[in-house]
């Protein structure tokens, strides 16, 4: 009896300690139960570990984009700094808005604005150039609202679901409308997930000598918009597996979740609901940045599984570091 009380005891502290920024609910339970499910050897659902393939989103999913999407603000920066180099930028739009730290007036330029300052500040550097200037960036970057670095604008509890399918034999991946080399430049630290594992919109590279040294130059244009149906193009091209577990927070992932769903066997389809106005940001249909509606609609219509921050999450951000 002893030994059976002592089994009991410790299975009740290690279900304690999977997954504990979540509160106990239907959210949580649908993702352990999955987990539970395909990777106990006999269940009709178990699945190998080589096909355990996990994809996640990263802006909204595993960290915050509010006001704007935060390799925004990395861009406007590059600006300022490049801009003693270019004088016709203080009367040409975009640059204009983004010298003035306009973010509506960024944004009214619209993808065509956008695209000609990231071509601007990203292009014409090695890639090797580029990852400095991010990790530079990111060292010292202040968010406006929060005033935390941006590392330390990752949601707790999605780091713990990463490090929770990893444990168990899922090789996660992000796949992500975001820039691929400037998560590449500090994901990995952030969230173990390894820069092969990264997927998102690339431009186009050229191989070039340089003083007799191999080098990748990025240029100024685009290669693939991993975003919307961009996203199952880019998975199979770098994984070249079907999924069977993603996560996402917005219309741009459900083509994702759609792809990821579709599969044979158990799948896995979860949405993050912004809907903590005090600790975070609530947000969804109408807003101009991660907006959810007909992915929120398909979820509900497809027994997706939704994450309402604010009664799922009992933490949203780890403890911010002094």
């Amino acid at each position: 009896m002893l030994c059976c009380l002592l089994c009991w005891v410790n299975a009740s502290l290690a279900a304690q300690d999977v997954l504990p920024s979540w509160n106990d609910g239907a959210a949580r339970q649908h993702i352990v139960d999955f987990v539970k499910k395909v990777t106990t050897t006999g269940s009709s659902d178990f699945v190998p570990a080589e096909q355990r393939i996990a994809v996640f989103d990263n802006d909204g999913t595993l960290w915050a984009e509010q006001p704007i999407y935060f390799q925004f603000f990395f861009v406007i920066d590059q600006v300022k700094a490049q801009s003693p180099q270019h004088p016709e930028w203080k009367t040409t739009e975009p640059f204009k808005s983004a010298l003035a730290g306009d973010l509506k007036g960024v944004a009214a330029s619209g993808e065509k604005g956008i695209a000609q300052l990231m071509a601007a500040t990203h292009a014409g550097m090695t890639t090797e150039q580029f990852a400095r200037n991010v990790n530079a960036w990111m060292s010292t970057a202040r968010h406006p609202e929060t005033h935390r670095v941006f590392t330390e604008m990752v949601y707790q509890p999605m780091l713990e679901l990463v490090h929770y399918l990893r444990d168990n034999g899922f090789k996660t991946y992000i796949v992500s409308g975001g820039g691929q080399d400037f998560m590449r430049a500090w994901a990995t630290a952030v969230y173990g997930i390894p820069p092969e594992q990264i997927i998102g919109s690339q431009g186009e590279l050229k191989f070039e000598l340089r003083d007799g040294k191999p080098v990748l130059m990025k240029e100024a244009k685009v290669a693939l918009i991993d975003d919307g149906p961009g996203k199952p193009v880019g998975i199979e091209r770098f994984i070249g597996r079907k999924p069977i577990f993603a996560f996402g927070n917005s219309d741009g992932d459900q083509q994702m979740l759609e792809w990821t769903a579709s599969g044979d066997g158990a799948r896995f389809a979860g949405l993050v609901h912004h809907t903590d106005a005090a600790r975070e940001w609530a947000y969804d249909r109408q807003s101009p940045v991660g907006k959810l509606d007909k992915a929120l609609d398909e979820a509900t219509a497809k027994g997706w599984t939704v994450v309402d921050m604010q009664k799922d999450w009992k933490a949203v951000f780890p403890a911010e570091q002094k």
